[in-house]
């Protein structure tokens, strides 16, 4: 399966990604690119230790959405991509993109999706909200995406314990670490091993698609 990896920043779970990849628990998966929206990424000299494509498609440098719609099409239908990855893609997609790989994107949310998502959500935000609000858990959700932020199918939720004594810094790295490295990439492999499919807005793991709703491939 070929998958293009969307990022915005250091690329720390692309990096994940490329372990598991490297180390052959991630199998069958190749990643024919990877898309910054952001010329300064680190996530870019990633891509170029590991000879990986990449390039940026950034919002800022189209005069509409309409343009940068089909630059993003334009990147990954260059290069068959069968799922396309978004790991700390800051940006919201075109609504031509999201059609075009409808039930075929999938998103890290730094989370326990329906709390602390939405527009607005992203980076130490979601933590320090959680921290406000006094929660005793959090951790992240990988779900397909919409047109609408965060609403898509959750397909894999990883929790961990919120200590007394936690920053938004603390709880930021051990749920990229503990939750978001490990289920982002089990997410991916289950994909590839066509263990998915989706149905009323519902994702479903299953051994066997017989009869179930529509299927991811």
């Amino acid at each position: 399966m070929n998958i293009a990896v969307l990022v915005s920043g250091g690329g720390t779970n692309l990096q994940a990604i490329i372990d598991q990849i490297e180390n052959q628990i991630l199998h069958g998966v190749t990643i024919v690119i990877i898309i910054s929206s952001s010329h300064t990424a680190y996530a870019l000299e990633r891509a170029k230790t590991y000879g990986i494509p990449s390039c940026v498609v950034s919002k800022k440098d189209f005069s509409d959405l309409d343009t940068y719609d089909e630059a993003m099409i334009k990147a990954l239908s260059g290069q068959k991509t069968d799922l396309v990855v978004l790991a700390g893609f800051l940006s919201l997609l075109g609504p031509k993109v999201v059609k075009l790989f409808s039930n075929r994107i999938i998103n890290i949310h730094p989370a326990l999706i329906p709390s602390f998502c939405g527009h607005g959500m992203y980076g130490i935000k979601p933590h320090e909200a959680a921290l406000t609000r006094g929660v005793k858990v959090s951790g992240a959700t990988v779900h397909f995406v919409n047109e609408n932020y965060d609403e898509g199918p959750i397909l894999l939720q990883k929790c961990i314990e919120v200590f007394s004594d936690d920053t938004p810094q603390s709880l930021q790295l051990r749920i990229m670490k503990e939750c978001e490295q490990v289920i982002l990439p089990a997410a991916i492999q289950l994909i590839a091993d066509q263990q998915v499919y989706i149905e009323d807005n519902r994702a479903y793991i299953s051994s066997s698609l017989k009869g179930a709703g529509e299927g991811i491939s």
